[in-house]
Formats: structure tokens, C-alpha cells, sequence
């Protein structure tokens, strides 16, 4: 029998409406940020591979931030899995996904969220034991109306909808049958990080995370 690839990855999404998905440019700032998200409800959080300071900032919040359900993003090769597996990480995600990738995984126990835009992508994955996939990008890709005429040949498949997310939209997102959480970067706005607003993030983050009644309401 085939090992479940995402072994803990359905009760992490469910874990809140939103994963926060953050690039981070100063370790200083990877701590108080993660704790505004965490107290405002927003336990698992995706800190992004697309700075130097990135792999730094995991170790810090996974070390110091109570609460938080730690993962990474834009994880595009196996080096980089193993990496972030070594480190603690809770998940990680790929914007899409290589063979090469999908076969580091199997040797691993980090549950990866792989990354996919077409029906053929999202049918490759299923045949690897993935049924749960980033879509990614959302709102370029077709959004909303491209992900719900997915749900009716494709039912195995939960998605965690990220790109152009916005607190307007990720409700009709929230609202369909097969999608388990969205992915959005709205509440962690540069300006308020840089100017260190801490409470601000936090009071986006609790409105954010009051988007969760949503996930009990009858889909569509």
C-alpha cells in the first residue's frame, strides 16, 4: 500500500480560513509578524522562499512564536525540501511541481502541497496520491468560475486557492465545495510591516480569520 504523501496536511488547512503568505526581507521582522497573525487567528503561516533572509525568519517563528503552524513556500526543487524538512517545517507548497520534485517527496515525511493551473496538472498529481493542490495563480488562472467547474469531474481534489486573493473575494472562494482554505498576502501589507505596525497586521488578521464561519456553510 502507498504511504499517505500528506499525512497531517488536511488538518492543517483546516486549521483557519486563510494561510497568510509572506515574503519576508528582514529576520527582525519575522517574529512580531508571525506573533500579530498567530493572536489575530491565523496560526499557519507560508513563509516563501524568495529571500536570503527566508530560511532565517523559519527558524526564528518556529523557535520563538507559540502557536504557529509553520510551513514554506515556493519550494521548487528536492535540495530545498530536505532543507526545510531538516529545519522543522510544518508543510510546504510549490507553485507547480516537476517530476524531480514529486519523487524527492516520496523519500520524505514533510507534507508537500504541490502547486496546480489545468486539469491535466491537477489529474498528474491525483495519480501521484495528491489530493490536496495549490492553485495557483487564482485569479489569473480563471479564478473562481475556472475552480468550480473543477469540482464536478475532478471531486477527490481539495485546493488551497492562492494568487490575486483579496478579503472580497477569498469568500466566494471559501464557498466552494472544493476548496479547504485560500492562500493571500492582503493582511501583511510592506507598509505596515515596515513601519512596524504590529497591531495593525494583527486586527487584518482577526478579520481574516472571522472568514472561517464560511467553511461550515453549505458549498456550492
Amino acid at each position: 500500500m502507498t504511504r499517505d504523501l500528506q499525512t497531517g496536511l488536511e488538518a492543517i488547512l483546516k486549521s483557519a480560513p486563510v494561510v497568510p503568505v509572506m515574503v519576508i526581507e528582514n529576520v527582525a521582522e519575522a517574529v512580531p509578524l508571525a506573533r500579530a497573525l498567530v493572536k489575530g487567528g491565523l496560526p499557519v503561516l507560508e513563509i516563501t522562499l524568495r529571500t536570503k533572509a527566508a530560511l532565517e525568519c523559519i527558524k526564528a517563528i518556529i523557535t520563538e512564536v507559540d502557536g504557529a503552524i509553520v510551513g514554506v513556500g515556493t519550494v521548487l526543487d528536492g535540495k530545498k525540501l530536505r532543507e526545510t524538512e531538516h529545519i522543522g517545517c510544518a508543510f510546504a507548497v510549490s507553485p507547480g511541481f516537476t517530476r524531480s520534485l514529486l519523487d524527492a517527496a516520496e523519500d520524505m515525511i514533510i507534507p508537500l502541497l504541490p502547486g496546480s493551473a489545468t486539469a491535466a496538472e491537477c489529474m498528474t498529481l491525483m495519480e501521484r496520491g495528491y489530493r490536496f493542490q495549490k492553485f495557483f495563480p487564482a485569479e489569473a488562472t480563471g479564478g473562481i468560475a475556472y475552480l468550480a467547474s473543477l469540482a464536478s469531474p475532478l471531486p477527490q481534489v481539495n485546493f488551497c486557492p492562492t494568487g490575486g486573493i483579496t478579503l472580497e473575494s477569498a469568500p466566494r472562494y471559501l464557498k466552494l465545495a472544493n476548496v479547504i482554505t485560500v492562500g493571500g498576502s492582503w493582511m501583511v501589507p510592506k507598509k505596515l510591516i515596515e513601519t512596524a505596525d504590529w497591531p495593525g497586521i494583527e486586527a487584518l488578521a482577526r478579520e481574516a480569520a472571522g472568514l472561517q464561519s464560511l467553511t461550515s456553510e453549505p458549498r456550492i
